[in-house]
């Protein structure tokens, strides 16, 4: 353990939320928790550039410490973090994270809690490559000009039979584990169970679910998180992830969050609702509009359009994740906005009755398998490009986009969105706002590692090309 002389970085993240004090009471809090309820380890939690969840696990009396002075560890190990030469990095955990995971032993006793970090260099100056931190730092700048930014996913994802390392010359493919379709209702399967003991587990956790359901495909499900500060959501859907697999994984099967892992099926998106508050009042929200749009939600609406383009390699970050974006399975294809329509890359959901506090618009690209923290970063700072120039919101789109030929629409001015990585990686490489809203680290990592995957995918022989090319030539 190495000392973490004090720095920004601490003030830098208590400054962004709302209700956030910043008092030490939360630390006090934490230690008499895991003292009171028996806690034996506690899980440091953060994630690498890409989103991959990683994790430290200390005993309850090395907590103190973690708490006063962060725990050290190599960051050359942890993708786009540190050089070799580099290499010491500190994780600060964030007290008001603490949470008690909802497994226990046979007596019922909670075994173990995870606290996020904040990740800092060891001179206590914040680490600028990592993705809570690009987060914490886009909601700050919204909040310096008066806004607090929130928002609420929708995770669709698949349960399927058998391990997550399936595969082999005889391998077609993920198996289904049921046969139903959008809202169907079948309690005693077990998909319907998995996603019963889900939620009962987050909701232990204190995260609170709106509903869940059946999506389209056979074996998939949605769980919508209730809405949040945008911060606090990217822990969630971390945590929601972890919580589905290792509730799948002790039932012997896995669920997958992978944006397409079926060619037959629609694929898993994380369609997100956002929305903008000035203290307590709904920033998106007019009484004068005919759709209930103030001028602020239509310019953050036109900054997301105008840039949706440039941000898709970080809201659908995988090769595979284009394999959604294609016509004939409900993705979005072209930077539209709509209200009902759900064709659209935007959606402008109904306003429930004498409630405009529940003005807000869904982003309908970002898929099941981005990194939240620099999804949410990228949506934010598009948005607040629009409000920041006046941006002018294009008109709104009424015909089916997927039915619509794209020479049509790009007569009509309307941009599509990257049809691969490759080419997604190249318009994001072009982009002044990706590059100021990642940071110069994250960026140039984010970039190197995503041509590097497009490379690998070029050169990969698929069964597609066996099946279909070996034996006649």
């Amino acid at each position: 353990m190495e000392q973490n002389p004090p720095g920004k970085l601490r003030e830098d993240m208590e400054t962004i939320l709302p209700d956030n004090d910043g008092s030490g009471q939360s630390r006090e809090y934490v230690l008499r928790m895991v003292e009171e309820r028996g806690i034996r380890s506690v899980q440091l939690w953060f994630t690498d550039v890409l989103g991959t969840l990683k994790a430290v696990t200390i005993a309850p009396a090395e907590l103190a410490d973690a708490l006063e002075d962060g725990m050290t560890f190599d960051g050359s190990s942890i993708d786009g973090f540190s050089r070799v030469q580099e290499a010491d990095m500190v994780a600060n955990p964030d007290p008001e994270t603490f949470e008690i995971l909802p497994w226990r032993n046979g007596s019922g006793e909670a075994l173990v809690a995870r606290i996020f970090c904040d990740i800092s260099n060891t001179d206590g100056t914040a680490f600028e490559g990592s993705p809570r931190y690009v987060l914490a730092q886009a909601m700050k700048s919204a909040k310096e000009a008066g806004y607090t930014f929130f928002a609420a996913p929708e995770i669709e994802y698949f349960y399927f039979g058998g391990s997550e390392g399936s595969s082999g010359p005889d391998y077609s493919g993920p198996r289904l584990l049921d046969s139903r379709s959008y809202f169907d209702l079948a309690s005693s399967e077990l998909t319907s169970e998995l996603c019963r003991q889900s939620v009962e587990a987050l909701e232990d956790m204190g995260i609170p679910v709106e509903h869940t359901q059946h999506e389209d495909a056979p074996s998939q499900h949605e769980i919508d998180l209730r809405y949040t500060d945008a911060l606090t959501m990217a822990d969630t859907v971390m945590t929601a992830r972890m919580i589905v697999k290792e509730v799948a994984r002790r039932h012997g099967v896995f669920a997958s969050f992978m944006p397409k892992p079926r060619q037959d099926l629609q694929g898993s998106g994380m369609h997100t609702h956002l929305s903008l508050f000035l203290g307590d009042a709904n920033a998106f929200y007019s009484a004068d509009d005919p759709v209930g749009l103030s001028s602020t939600a239509r310019q953050f609406v036109a900054g997301l359009i105008s840039h949706a383009p440039e941000i898709t390699a970080v809201t659908n970050q995988w090769v595979n994740s284009y394999k959604r974006l294609v016509p004939g399975f409900e993705a979005p294809t072209h930077a539209t906005w709509a209200r009902n329509n759900r064709s659209a890359l935007v959606r402008v959901p109904h306003v429930r009755h004498a409630r405009p506090e529940t003005t807000r618009i869904e982003y309908r690209a970002t898929d099941s398998g981005s990194n939240p923290y620099l999804a949410f970063a990228m949506l934010l700072a598009a948005g607040m490009q629009g409000i920041r120039e006046g941006y002018e919101l294009p008109g709104e789109t009424t015909v089916n986009v997927f039915e619509t030929a794209p020479q049509e629409l790009r007569n009509q001015g309307v941009a599509g969105l990257p049809q691969d990585l490759s080419e997604a990686i190249s318009l994001m490489e072009q982009s002044s706002l990706a590059r100021h809203t990642l940071g110069e680290h994250a960026f140039e990592w984010f970039i190197r590692n995503k041509r590097e995957e497009c490379r690998q995918y070029r050169e990969h022989v698929s069964s597609f090309e066996l099946d279909r090319y070996l034996h006649i030539l």
